[in-house]
Parts: structure tokens; C-alpha cells; sequence
């Protein structure tokens, strides 16, 4: 009857208990894989944040269209009012629709004023509300948005935002280390927010801006809001954590928690708000017949631009698990995410191996609900339902995922394109799995990606370039 998606931000394969993590508990995770399936091979869309939530909202590849890749705080709207979503499905189906937490696809058409409403956004595409994070943590503005308008804002303290160059009085990270409470270590050096040197300037909304111990509170707050209004009538929630996206501040009640430092403690962070949404799902008797769903937008890193000695911190503790490469990356760990999926009235708990991916979220609720989607509507998502809810262990026959590079997957076999890129980010000291040479991987006996067999399988390689070029294609029809 009712669907919480919770999506949470930068959180790796091996990140969480359930997926074999040993070094932090994650309960509240463990607990939903124990009742739902926990899926082995289900993806994001992309290796970051804006392409993989806008293919999961839109159904289509993210590289099919320009201006998805991640967004600056002030960017326009990139999914078009009116577009069938993810959440115009749901709606359609009459459920009450919410999105709180981390937008990051844009808002306004351009040239946005904080100050007056903030139109297009999440209501024109599908939701009936929202409470937002704008962008990311770690950019400006460091505002709240509520529907259409920023929460707390003092008319007499106008806010102003630029991403081109220094505007009015605030101190810079760049300028001012000395009043930073976490320092940068690559980029995130200009307007000082709460202590933290964020990428752009800022200048007023001081009333407004958020305070970054409390954000995990804040927004776990709305969601749980959202439920307890629309209880009695079915809806659909998009809960999206900031955690664990840098800066990661955790509230003191969970500082020092994980002994992984801030990365590790925004993971405890991040369980307990899953926690939260369970337990008021218990609490209001709903749990029975809402379907939960759990992920990420990407696979993790560790030094994401600040020096909160995530990687000094990290001892034996593997995000990625056995996978090679993490967030940005080409190979598994940029996109192979936490899957898992919790419907106590309808789904046998197990583990499912189904190839699945977030994209095809809207063509899943739409066969859930009982509706046809038209020519044109979410036209690369694939109804992977019957996989989701652990009818059959197949699901998409082949998916292309993104980081830059294009990469494709069909059964056991993985083909990632050639590419002129860069063979590491030195900035986060990830493999970005480019390579001038075609890849091949056979993922059932090589998941880690470290054998390239392409030499040995020319055919194979020939065929699954075809298939992508086939499907490159399709954009241009």
C-alpha cells in the first residue's frame, strides 16, 4: 500500500554489516536485509550523485542527455516540468508523494533568487511536497527548502549565491583557515558555513542556514512527519540522507561511535535513521504492507575533500568490499550499491543475484500500481518488479552504467569502453577504470575486476561493443 525509498549518499558495497562490513554496525540495515532481500547485483545508473537520482527518477540513461552531470548549488532544474518521474507514476496510482533530504537535480529555471519561490522544482515533476538539502552538503547554499521557499529566511537578510567568484563579507577557507572547524584537503575552500569552508560563496540568510550536527536529525524528522500526516491514505516517500556525502559532522550522540572517525560514524548515523522510519512504520501499524527499499547513489570514498582522517581511520574496514574502484569508477564499486528490499506482506527474505538497477524503478511501480507506461516514458527503465520482490532470480538482461566511461553489463560479463580519460582521480585516490584499450571481465570468477580478457575473447568484446553502440543509438532516434 505504501513505498518508502530511502537512497542514501556515497555508501559503498562493503559499508554496511549485511554486505559483510565487520569493523561498523549497522542494526537497523541488518535488520531489513534479514526480513526483505538483500540484492548482490543491483546498480546505481552512474558512479555520482545528480545522473544516478536523475535515471532513478526519470527512467532514461543520464547520459543520453547533457547537463546531468553534478550539478553547481545553482543550477536549474534538470527534469523537465511535467516529465513523467518516479513520482508521477506513484502519484497517477493515487499516492500522496514526498521527497525529503538531498535533492541535487536542480531548482528554478536559471539565474535562481533564494528569496522569492523557487519554481521549477520537486512539485512541478510529481511530488506533493519536499523538504530539501538544494544540492549537497559540502555546496552553497547551506539552506533548507520547504515546497517552494527556503525555511526561516529573514527578509531583511537577503541571501546571495555565486559559483563564479567571491561575493560580499563572508570569510573564505581559503582565507581564514584559521576559523575552520574541518579543513579542506583538495577544493572546498571558499564561503565558511558553521565552522566548514564550502565550493561557492555565500553571502546572508544567516537565520536560515543549516546547522550540519543536526541535518540527519532534521530531515529524519520530516520523513517521519510525512508518514505520520498521510497514514490513513497510501503514499510514497523519497527519503535521500545526506550522510554519509562529506562534510561529515555527525550529531555528538554519534561522534566517536564507530572508531572509523567521521566516515565511520556518519555510517551509525545513517543506521540510525533507517532505524527511525522503521520503527515509525511499526509504530503507526504500517509495516506489514509498505514496501521499503534501501540503496545508494554510488559507491563510496574516503577522502572526498575534507581532512577528517577517513583514511588514516580506516584500518580493515573496506568500503567497496572486494570490488575494485569505488565512487567516480568505471568498475564495480561505482555503481555495484546496497540493495534492499522489504515487504513483510509479500516478500520472502533471501538474497537475489538479479541484475537490476535503480532506472528501473519507474517502470516497476508503474506494473506494481497496474499502469502502462506510454511511448517515451521512462524509456530505459525495465520492469524488474518480479526480481524485485523475489518471483524469479533474473532481472534486466544487460545495463549500462556510467562514470564518464560507459560500461556494460550481460550476465557473467563485463565490457568497459575505451577511454582517452584519466586512470586514476589523485584527489580521492580512486581507479577510475579507464583504460585506451577495450576491458573485459568475467564478473562470476573475477568480481574484483583485476583479469582483462579481452585479448582472449575478441568476439565477445565485439559484440557487447555493438550492443552499447545499438544502444547509444536509441537516444538519437
Amino acid at each position: 500500500r505504501n513505498v518508502v525509498l530511502i537512497y542514501a549518499d556515497d555508501l559503498g558495497y562493503g559499508d554496511v554489516g549485511c554486505y559483510g562490513a565487520t569493523k561498523v554496525a549497522t542494526p537497523n540495515l541488518d535488520k531489513l536485509a534479514r526480513e526483505g532481500i538483500r540484492f548482490t547485483n543491483a546498480h546505481s545508473s552512474s558512479a555520482t550523485c545528480t545522473p544516478s537520482r536523475y535515471a532513478m527518477l526519470t527512467g532514461e540513461y543520464p547520459w543520453r542527455r547533457k547537463g546531468t552531470g553534478v550539478l553547481p548549488g545553482d543550477a536549474p532544474m534538470i527534469i523537465e516540468p511535467g516529465r513523467t518521474t518516479l513520482a508521477s507514476v506513484m502519484k497517477r496510482a493515487g499516492y500522496r508523494t514526498g521527497v525529503v533530504g538531498k535533492w541535487h537535480l536542480g531548482l528554478g529555471a536559471g539565474d535562481v533568487d533564494w528569496n522569492r519561490d523557487l519554481a521549477p522544482g520537486p512539485l512541478d515533476i510529481g511530488f506533493d511536497y519536499c523538504f530539501l538539502i538544494p544540492a549537497t552538503g559540502d555546496r552553497v547554499p547551506c539552506v533548507y527548502v520547504e515546497n517552494r521557499r527556503v525555511v526561516g529566511l529573514d527578509p531583511d537578510d537577503p541571501i546571495q549565491v555565486s559559483f563564479k567568484g567571491p561575493i560580499g563579507d563572508e570569510p573564505t577557507g581559503k582565507e581564514h583557515p584559521e576559523l575552520l572547524k574541518v579543513h579542506p584537503s583538495h577544493g572546498h575552500n571558499q564561503t565558511i558555513i558553521n565552522g566548514i569552508s564550502r565550493i561557492g560563496y555565500m553571502q546572508g540568510g544567516k537565520a536560515a542556514r543549516w546547522v550540519d550536527e543536526d541535518m540527519a536529525d532534521t530531515i529524519t524528522g520530516k520523513a517521519v512527519a510525512f508518514i505520520e500526516k498521510h497514514k490513513r491514505e497510501p503514499f510514497f516517500l523519497y527519503f535521500s540522507t545526506h550522510d554519509i556525502h562529506v562534510p561529515r559532522v555527525p550529531h555528538p550522540r554519534f561522534a566517536g561511535k564507530s572508531g572509523l572517525g567521521p566516515r565511520g560514524d556518519t555510517i551509525v548515523q545513517l543506521d540510525w535513521s533507517v532505524g527511525e522510519i522503521l520503527r515509525t512504520l511499526d509504530r503507526l501499524g504500517l509495516a506489514q504492507d509498505t514496501l521499503v527499499i534501501f540503496s545508494s547513489d554510488n559507491g563510496p570514498v574516503v577522502d572526498d575533500g575534507y581532512k577528517d582522517r577517513a583514511v588514516e581511520l580506516l584500518g580493515d574496514h573496506r568500503p567497496a568490499g572486494s570490488l575494485r574502484g569505488g565512487k567516480y569508477s568505471a568498475f564495480n564499486a561505482g555503481t555495484r550499491v546496497p540493495v534492499l528490499v522489504r515487504w513483510p506482506d509479500r516478500v520472502q527474505p533471501g538474497v537475489s543475484g538479479a541484475l537490476a538497477c535503480q532506472i528501473d524503478l519507474p517502470a516497476s511501480m508503474a506494473a506494481l500500481t497496474g499502469q502502462k507506461l506510454g511511448v517515451g516514458e521512462a524509456p530505459d527503465s525495465v520492469d524488474v518488479s518480479n526480481a524485485l520482490l523475489g518471483r524469479t532470480a533474473t532481472g534486466r538482461d544487460h545495463l549500462v552504467v556510467h562514470a564518464g566511461t560507459l560500461a556494460l553489463i550481460q550476465g557473467d560479463w563485463k565490457y568497459i569502453e575505451p577511454s582517452q580519460g584519466p586512470r586514476m582521480n589523485v584527489n580521492t585516490n580512486i581507479e577510475l577504470g579507464n583504460d585506451r584499450e577495450p576491458q573485459l571481465y568475467h564478473l562470476s570468477d573475477d568480481l574484483g575486476e583485476r583479469d582483462n580478457v579481452a585479448t582472449r575473447h575478441p568476439q565477445r568484446v565485439q559484440d557487447l561493443a555493438a550492443l552499447l553502440r545499438t544502444i547509444r543509438l536509441r537516444s538519437q532516434q
